[in-house]
């Protein structure tokens, strides 16, 4: 969600972290601000609205200061102003600090510093942390050196912390040096030459050096331009693991493209590429994978899969039970990550949990894995960022390798997911009971799918020529039947969030027991049309629609033939190994809620009220 930036070094620090801001912007937040020391104090800048208007208001201010820190706020605690931007600063002006996340006792700490004499402009839970970090300041006698004194009062305060953070501090009493810290909220140290960044986002740093450290939680650094020290909350020293970004800055860029909806959109036969190579057997008849950390025989034992998380992910998990239970013969069962937590459900004991997350930071399923090793379970992840939380706390799993996604709504890391799905569906499938000669056809169908998500691509004018019809209605449906079902909800999705249009998904056959109440011409509905024994079924669910004047775009294999006059509108994808299916059917609702946000004039990129990565429950 929020933003972090931060800088220690030799080079002016508010053009950098305006910079680092700028690659953040894709998380989504409302207001954003900086703090650069200069002289013997603070100069603070900050403004409610896009980086854009911070960068205006900090060009007027003459910032020579070569340490920083920066933020992008998404409104938790405290409305959208300009005094609850970030960065805060002590009533005492000793402390300037930034923060994600989330102070629950943060009104306890509150009324104590009332009580002490300090002040507060804002009505957030970080101008606490700063004031709490000050009174420690004031009270804490030198340590080995004035630079622990201004370490050990971040310590101590966040000793009575009661919630998440990921916080970066100065003060102008320790000028050139910065202490960051985190608990819950993603923070990565950049390490350059005669240079060091703090960031929430590794997109934020690559442009500065490809050197890092994923700060673990507990961990706090005490950073200057000459180094950096690591420890935890209880003064243990920690050696840092300091790990390669494998990606350029460039792929972060949008290059031709209007938008990195689009850009992502049009990555995914290379994402698809990526996320299979290396990953098939040499006598090509079953996938590998090399960091489940576990053997044929652990999976033999294995008789039940829970798969748990949050929004698209949640819909790449029922594509997975679908296909699991559909070619391994396993049940499956899938959970929302911010449910699972909380239900206590009882569970069998020989259940293997996956969870599934682009960042690698969500909140609430960082959470459910948590609460899943808690009770004893073996956690493996499906994620896209190397280095991040998910992917160090799980026992095991499988990166997708689908490179940076910036923009909030998710494509290119979606159909990678459904891709592995289908590959770990193979995976377990083999070792079970499916034939040689059909994880051979199974392979082909899948290594396939690259090539055929760029014909799918190739229609996108014919695509949006169909946006720009519909653009105009602010209801749809989005139709289809098992594995098709969850591309419904995904197709809705994208359209609410993007479009800010009202649509739901559900299975075909379901229209009938309600939703059939919401038809009119001014209700269009997208069928994802399935070919097999359920397509005659499907085709009738659509005549009912027709029979009372709704409106149908349908998402049709290109060997089907639908009656002539069913479809108001019809899209083809290629005819595909069943296991592909999903994934092809997912690019045609992509490209239409893009096209049809594009013509509503919604900023397709940076939708209103969302976040790339939720890490604050």
């Amino acid at each position: 969600m929020c933003g972090i930036v931060g800088y220690v070094g030799r080079q002016k620090a508010a053009a950098i972290m305006l910079e680092g801001l700028k690659r953040l912007e894709y998380r989504g937040y409302d207001s954003a601000g900086l703090a650069v020391l200069q002289g013997d104090g603070i100069t603070l800048v900050k403004s409610i609205g896009r980086v854009a208007a911070l960068a205006k208001l900090a060009s007027s201010r003459k910032l020579s200061g070569t340490c920083g820190i920066s933020h992008t706020r998404w409104a938790t605690h405290g409305g959208v102003t300009d005094a609850n931007a970030h960065p805060h600063v002590s009533s005492d002006g000793q402390i300037a600090l930034v923060h994600n996340g989330v102070i629950e006792n943060y009104v306890h700490m509150k009324r104590f510093l009332l009580e002490k004499g300090y002040t507060f402009k804002s009505e957030t839970d970080t101008e606490v942390l700063a004031n709490l970090i000050a009174y420690h300041y004031a009270k804490q006698p030198a340590v080995n050196g004035e630079g622990s004194r201004f370490l050990e009062a971040v310590r101590k305060t966040l000793l009575h912390v009661e919630g998440t953070y990921g916080i970066a501090v100065l003060s102008p009493a320790h000028p050139g040096e910065m202490v960051a810290a985190r608990k819950g909220s993603p923070l990565i140290l950049g390490v350059g030459e005669h240079e060091h960044l703090i960031a929430s986002d590794v997109s934020a740093l690559v442009s500065r050096t490809q050197n890092v450290v994923y700060l673990k939680d507990g961990e706090l650094v005490h950073i200057t331009p000459a180094g950096f020290t690591l420890s935890t909350l209880d003064l243990a020293d920690v050696s840092p693991v300091i790990d390669q970004v494998t990606w350029s800055v460039d792929e972060a860029e949008l290059g031709e493209h209007p938008h990195f909806m689009r850009k992502e959109i049009f990555e995914q036969p290379l994402a698809l590429e990526n996320a299979m190579r290396g990953r098939f057997s040499a006598d090509g008849s079953s996938a590998n994978f090399g960091g489940l950390n576990l053997t044929p025989a652990d999976f033999r034992t294995i008789d039940r899969f829970v798969f748990t998380s949050c929004g698209t992910g949640w819909h790449a998990c029922l594509v997975a039970e679908h296909l699991i239970e559909r070619f391994a013969r396993i049940p499956v069962e899938v959970d929302y990550a911010s449910e699972f937590r909380y239900r206590n459900a009882p569970l069998d004991r020989d259940a293997l949990f996956f969870v599934i997350s682009q960042s690698g930071e969500t909140i609430d399923t960082l959470a459910a894995l948590r609460e899943a090793k808690r009770k004893g379970y073996k956690c493996m992840a499906i994620c896209n960022v190397v280095g991040s939380t998910i992917a160090r706390e799980a026992d095991g799993g499988i990166y997708q390798h689908a490179g940076p996604e910036i923009g909030v709504a998710s494509t290119k890391a979606f159909t990678s997911q459904l891709l592995i799905s289908a590959m770990f569906a193979l995976y377990v499938a083999r070792m079970r009971d499916m034939s040689f000669a059909d994880g051979v056809e199974y392979i082909a169908g899948l290594k396939a799918v690259p090539d055929l998500a760029r014909r799918v691509l190739e229609q996108a004018p014919h695509i949006q020529n169909i946006a720009l019809r519909y653009a105009k209605y602010n209801d749809f449906l989005f139709l289809g039947r098992l594995s098709l079902f969850p591309i419904a909800l995904e197709g809705a999705l994208k359209l609410k969030e993007i479009s800010y249009i009202h649509a739901e998904g559900y299975p075909a056959a379901e229209m009938k027991h309600g939703p059939i109440a919401l038809i009119s011409d001014q209700c269009p509905s997208v069928f994802l049309v399935p070919k097999g024994e359920l397509f005659n079924k499907v085709l009738s669910s659509m005549q009912e629609i027709k029979a009372r004047k709704g409106l149908i775009i349908a998402i049709v294999p290109e060997n089907l033939e639908l009656p002539e006059g069913l479809a108001d509108e019809v899209i083809t994808i290629p005819d595909c190994h069943e296991a592909a299916l999903p994934i092809l059917a997912t690019i045609p609702v992509q490209l239409l809620s893009y096209y049809i946000a594009v013509a509503r004039g919604c900023d397709v990129d940076k939708p209103r009220n969302l976040a790339k990565s939720v890490t604050v429950e």
